[in-house]
């Protein structure tokens, strides 16, 4: 097979498709073939495709026929596809684009590899060409899902649950750090259920403990985290290790118990309350951040008023918002899509607006407060930085006026904050 010239991997769709190049990137590179960023420069364009809702669809397939159609105009030799979308999809997607060379199913990273004219280094599976700032990384700890979530299409695409063996992640965790990590993100499809199928029993909190341990990692972050059985031991982490970020990442989708049930969620709008209530409760200073789903197909105007009283009630640190999309071979297939696509987005405008206020109050609350903040770069006259309150990508930053100031991205620093807005916290460097 003649060698794959200069490889150019797209990534679309969630934190954890990033961590899948990232592995397959580096087995590209100990193979000694050359990466390009730029796609007109590349030979192969490799698509890490997302299949999780309408929109995200929608752009993995508007990306594919866009290498297609850079391949009909003989710019680049080949296209591949992986990823979500081609696990889910790859007998249509073979009638429908034939003109991709191959397609490729989540993690098979041995078949591109193969496809690429390299050979797989098993041995250098837990190593990744890291594409965030280095200070910052993706940690997924496992993957697939178990819960049966009416409206979900991943365990579809990425299977049952299934986690990373402890020493697996402290290992990928020691090569994150001599490059460079200091915060570390925890992400998989749902974080709490961390060793229930290898440890028999939820190992979250002695993981990111183990994880502490790590030199050079400062900051450890928790995404993705289910509701319906929070184990109180993770609790007591987030609240007493210093390395432990308290913040957490827990999507509810909904709080209407009509909702819930059909979403399929096995939790309840009385014990979701009672989650939240003992989190800020035992964790003070928690950041906490939630995503819901707009136009379920019974969600009425009844139910969500309810969920707006909740959000106004709750004052979630960060609220993030999808409106639903009917995926086939899901339960809630069958319910069809009663409300009106205009109907979600006013929805969605309403809740986000309610939530700019609380946002706003929130920040407010910080105002003449000093904190830590993880320096991500520069901008213009100021530094952009994160606190323990803002995840990578998804939420608010730090503004730090530069004032002759020598950071660096990566650099930790002590900042006083004198201005904010809804979603932004404006500081100056103390110390």
């Amino acid at each position: 097979m003649k060698p794959a010239g200069k490889i150019n991997l797209i990534t679309l769709g969630c934190s954890k498709n990033t961590v899948d190049s990232e592995r397959l990137l580096n087995q590209v590179r100990v193979n000694n073939m050359n990466i390009t960023d730029n796609p007109n420069e590349a030979d192969t364009v490799i698509i890490n495709t997302c299949g999780f809702i309408e929109a995200a669809k929608e752009e993995s397939i508007n990306t594919i026929l866009n290498a297609v159609a850079l391949k009909k105009e003989g710019k680049i030799k080949k296209v591949l596809v992986a990823g979500c979308l081609s696990e889910r999809y790859k007998n249509e997607l073979v009638k429908e684009i034939p003109e991709v060379d191959k397609y490729f199913g989540t993690e098979d990273y041995s078949a591109i590899i193969n496809e690429l004219g390299g050979e797989l280094k098993y041995n250098l599976l837990g190593e990744r060409l890291i594409t965030t700032p280095n200070h910052s990384a993706y940690l997924k700890i496992s993957e697939g899902c178990d819960h049966p979530c009416s409206f979900c299409a991943i365990p579809l695409m990425r299977g049952k649950h299934v986690s990373k063996p402890l020493e697996d992640l402290i290992k990928e965790t020691e090569f994150l750090a001599t490059h460079g990590t200091k915060e570390l993100v925890i992400i998989a499809q749902d974080t709490s259920d961390y060793g229930k199928d290898i440890y028999e029993k939820q190992s979250i909190a002695h993981l990111l403990n183990k994880l502490s341990e790590v030199d050079g990692i400062e900051w450890i972050r928790l995404m993705y985290a289910y509701p319906s059985q929070f184990p109180d031991d993770l609790i007591d982490v987030i609240a007493n290790n210093p390395k432990v970020c308290k913040y957490i990442d827990i999507p509810l989708q909904h709080i209407s118990d009509n909702v819930l049930k059909s979403m399929r969620r096995g939790v309840t709008k009385r014990r979701t309350i009672e989650l939240v209530n003992k989190l800020k409760e035992k964790i003070p200073g928690l950041a906490l951040r939630t995503t819901f789903i707009l136009g379920y197909p019974n969600e009425t105007e009844k139910e969500f008023k309810e969920l707006c009283d909740f959000v106004e009630e709750v004052k979630f640190d960060r609220v993030g918002t999808f409106t639903f999309s009917v995926e086939e071979n899901t339960t809630s297939f069958i319910l069809g899509n009663p409300v009106p696509e205009e109907v979600k987005l006013e929805r969605k405008d309403i809740l986000m607006e309610i939530q700019k206020e609380i946002s706003l109050s929130n920040n407010e609350n910080f105002l003449n407060k000093e904190l830590n903040i993880l320096i991500d770069g520069t901008e213009g006259d100021f530094y952009i930085g994160r606190s323990y309150r803002d995840a990578p990508e998804v939420d608010g930053e730090v503004l730090i006026q530069l004032n002759g100031s020598k950071l660096k991205a990566g650099n930790f620093c002590m900042a006083k904050i004198y201005d904010f807005n809804e979603y932004d916290l404006y500081a100056e460097v103390i110390h």
